[in-house]
């Protein structure tokens, strides 16, 4: 397998501080906890009623569990104002708002603040103490002067320094300032073409049908995947359960060409449907298949929900990762640029509220600031990212039930419990609660109780595949054949196939994995074929169409210095190179995109 172009060196994780500028709960318990009570928040009457109004509103008033204290202060020179302090959702206790008021002659300020140890930390505002904020953890407490001085003071050197993380109180805080994320040319052609030009969307679509169908598809050389394997070699300890394969393909192997990850027991080819564990990386698996190599029963199981798999996706390639969510917990993050927050450009014009600046009353998650990258109290702990889902502009129905409902039904999503755009009934969800377990369903309004408890969450249209109780097995979604009310891009006239992302959740036995998918060329009923061939639970759709939309990067440790391993060779480019040396995107800067990433758990301690 070829890694040469895929793997490089960067200088630490010290070297990657620098760059960036930084000195099971299971399924079933998440729906029974979603169970509803007398009230679906825990949070004041008013503050619940703003939430849920339709009418134009900020950030800060969509929070509905947010609590402020307001103290009077004092600046430089003497000048007298207030100090409020926001804590967006205080059962994740990470982000805060710190706002500065000096009425009409000295202005307002706000400070968007990330609290780095939620689990011991605790910030006060404290009026008579001349340190202002306290930072309480483990039964210690100590003051932090951020205002007192002005622009000499902390917080306005922290804001001058446009730093995607400026330090406060010897960085026990972080500042989190305003960037420009890192976007290619194709995101940048493709955003300017939607925001300035009429029509531009059926250009995009015309360019991708003719040129990009199948630009990324990967088959196995015909000698490879014709010569038996070495025998059923035994799976890893505590690997995932391996995919059903027809009899014909139980012991062919595959030699991956466009691989970039290192495998322990690599002998240059894979045996198609099991799992090898990754080098160096604990607890990650990668498999391989082809969609053709699946058990003859399963594929001819539930006609009526998906199509037939066409010559060319039986046998492109599909790539699998799989992280036992034992040993790693998930991340999610908005990028610098998407996705907004504003009307999808497909909602159906009878769902557009024209006195709406956006489906839940906002366009902006100002004074909030998204800057694509990893949090830096976890980057050292970080062994993968991949990218998220649509954008905004796709990230909506226009044909089908639920295009007609909840104002055209656009994707959810939550950062560090900040309700960034509402999740919506019917929807494909993937959470994470604030114990660090992480769940997958389609979103209902009973789940709704669970948003208090919720640290990440990301929408994006409907399943792939899910659980059915009365067969106890999973079954495709009803509208993984259904091209318009699936969301699912492409185009009508039979162009489904493209290069795909997405995600499920496995359970063997005591042990839940989240399973992340690289399709090459592939249509949803490809996708949800192979999930239910690994024995997945549930399974979702995240991007597409490019390597930039379907990326991942695995981050292994060796020494001071960090491999970066790409599931794909090609995603390499979207990583910055100096000599030798990479800088990889959502890590070491930031990034336009939102995205996933997965850190290994700290021990007890």
């Amino acid at each position: 397998m070829r890694k040469a172009s895929s793997r490089a060196a960067v200088a630490g994780i010290a070297g990657i501080a620098g760059i960036a500028g930084i000195a099971g709960i299971a399924v079933q318990a998440a729906a029974a906890a979603a169970e509803p009570g007398p009230t679906p928040f825990a949070a004041p009457a008013g503050q619940i009623e703003a939430y849920r109004d339709r009418v134009p509103k900020t950030v800060v008033e969509l929070q509905p569990f947010r609590h402020s204290t307001t103290i009077a202060t004092e600046g430089a020179g003497g000048r007298r104002g207030s100090a409020t302090l926001i804590e967006i959702n205080p059962g994740v206790n990470r982000w805060f708002l710190l706002v500065l008021d000096w009425g009409e002659r000295g202005g307002r300020v706000v400070h968007h603040l990330e609290n780095p140890d939620p689990a011991t930390q605790t910030l006060t505002l404290v009026g008579a103490d001349p340190k202002r904020i306290r930072l309480s953890a483990g039964g210690r407490s100590v003051g932090c002067e951020l205002w007192a001085d002005g622009p000499a003071g902390a917080l306005e050197q922290a804001r001058r320094s446009r730093l995607a993380f400026a330090p406060l109180c010897n960085g026990r805080l972080f500042l989190r300032n305003p960037v420009v994320g890192r976007s290619t040319s194709l995101e940048k052609t493709t955003d300017f073409l939607r925001d300035h030009v009429w029509g531009a969307e059926g250009i995009i679509s015309f360019v991708r049908r003719e040129f990009y169908r199948d630009a990324f598809i990967e088959k196995a050389p015909e000698g490879a995947t014709r010569a038996p394997a070495r025998g059923p070699d035994a799976p890893p300890p505590d690997a995932p359960r391996p995919a059903s394969l027809a009899a014909a393909h139980t012991d062919r192997t595959v030699v991956p060409e466009q691989l970039g990850i290192g495998l322990s027991e690599s002998t240059g080819s894979l045996a198609l449907g099991r799992w090898q564990a990754v080098s160096g990386l604990s607890d990650v698996y990668l498999s391989a298949i082809e969609p053709q190599a699946i058990a003859a029963d399963l594929l001819a199981s539930d006609r009526g929900l998906v199509n037939n798999l066409d010559a060319v996706e039986a046998q492109a390639l599909a790539y699998l990762v799989a992280f036992d969510l034992a040993s790693f917990e998930l991340g999610f993050a908005l990028g610098t640029e998407h996705p907004r927050v504003g009307w999808a450009g497909r909602v159906r014009d009878e769902m557009r509220d024209p006195a709406l600046p956006g489906p839940d009353g906002i366009d902006s998650i100002a004074p909030l600031v998204a800057n694509g990258m990893v949090p830096p109290d976890l980057m050292a702990r970080t062994v993968a990212t991949f990218t998220g889902g649509f954008k905004r502009q796709h990230g909506a129905l226009h044909d089908g039930a639920l295009a007609r409902q909840n104002q055209g039904s656009h994707y959810g999503f939550i950062e560090q419990g900040a309700i960034l755009s509402k999740l919506v009934p019917g929807l494909a969800t993937v959470f994470v609660l604030n114990d660090g377990s992480v769940g997958m369903k389609t979103w209902t309004t009973r789940d709704d109780a669970l948003l208090p408890q919720i640290r990440h969450a990301r929408q994006n249209g409907v399943p792939l595949i899910e659980y059915d109780a009365a067969r106890g097995t999973s079954a495709p979604g009803p509208l993984v054949a259904r091209w318009a009310a699936g969301n699912w891009s492409g185009s009508d006239t039979g162009s489904l196939r493209s290069l795909r992302a997405g995600a499920c959740l496995q359970e063997t036995g005591n042990q839940r994995f989240l399973v992340y998918g690289h399709f090459s060329s592939a249509t949803p009923s490809a996708m949800a074929r192979v999930f239910q061939a690994y024995g997945c639970r549930y399974a979702m759709h995240l991007d597409m169409n490019a390597l930039e939309h379907t990326y991942l990067a695995l981050y292994v440790r060796k020494g001071s210095n960090l491999v970066v391993e790409h599931l794909v060779q090609g995603m390499s480019v979207l990583d910055r190179k100096a000599g030798d040396r990479l800088a990889p995107r959502f890590l070491a800067f930031p990034d336009d995109r939102d995205f996933f990433y997965l850190v290994r758990r700290e021990k007890a301690r």
